[in-house]
């Protein structure tokens, strides 16, 4: 298993813009990255403190749900993510989409469901 440590939690928002000016006046946090997703839709904002990401705001995904479903899923750091989903293959993990996918900045990512359907994110940062 190659689980670093805790990677970010993810919000759905309606208002990147908004979201990104809250989060770095309101809640003290710094704009890190962000970029168009590979999709073409969705904006991604990542924000922290200190160089570690703590949020992901991400827009376009699905904004229209009550508050208590904003968040979208946790993450978790890991290196070496195609070992890690063939090991979840093996353990037989449920995943929500059927393949890692590469971010623009580098980064990978991949998510499978909980025992309770919750997202949960394996995301190798760009410099691994």
């Amino acid at each position: 298993m190659t689980i670093k440590g805790f990677e970010h939690v993810g919000i759905q928002v309606a208002d990147i813009e908004k979201s990104i000016e809250f989060y770095q006046s309101v809640a003290g946090l710094e704009l890190m990255d962000r970029f168009l997703h590979t999709d073409g839709n969705m904006k991604l904002a990542f924000l922290g403190i200190n160089n570690s990401i703590i949020v992901e705001l991400i827009e376009g995904y699905n904004s229209t749900l009550p508050a208590e479903g904003k968040v979208h899923h946790v993450a978790f750091k890991v290196s070496n993510i195609e070992s890690e989903e063939e090991r979840l293959r093996g353990l037989g993990a449920e995943f929500i989409y059927d393949e890692i996918t590469a971010l623009p900045n580098g980064a990978k990512y991949l998510f499978f469901k909980g025992p309770d359907g919750e997202w949960i994110e394996y995301f190798e940062p760009m410099n691994g």
